[in-house]
């Protein structure tokens, strides 16, 4: 079986995030996963186990979450110690505090050996 692309893997990761099992998010990370955010309701975290804890939280305060990809740019190497990246443009809808929410935002995400090392959002 070939490996996911980059893009496959930046894409199931958001299929996952849009779901309610923390379980199927955290298969798609590394160990070294750092999570950084430039929102004002998000919070960096750094390591899969720290990013695990915080899920459930995430999960509860955003409920009926899905992410739209609109658009995606990736960049890989044929090398495969190279890590490949990945821009992802989502609309992210949502429930929070009883109220409708629709937001529009960018994840940059780098994928090494076919897990997610960093994602910037």
């Amino acid at each position: 079986m070939e490996a996911m692309s980059p893009a496959d893997v930046a894409a199931g990761y958001l299929q996952a995030l849009g779901g309610d099992d923390p379980d199927a998010v955290i298969a798609f990370v590394a160990d070294d996963f750092r999570n950084e955010h430039f929102s004002a309701l998000g919070s960096n975290s750094s390591g899969r186990d720290e990013y695990r804890r915080r899920l459930p939280g995430f999960m509860e305060a955003f409920k009926g979450r899905r992410y739209a990809i609109e658009a995606v740019v990736e960049q890989r190497s044929d090398d495969a110690d190279d890590p490949g990246e990945v821009v992802v443009r989502y609309r992210l809808t949502a429930e929070s505090d009883g109220t409708p929410i629709d937001i529009p935002g960018m994840m940059w995400i780098t994928v090494e050996h076919g897990l997610i090392t960093r994602r910037i959002d």
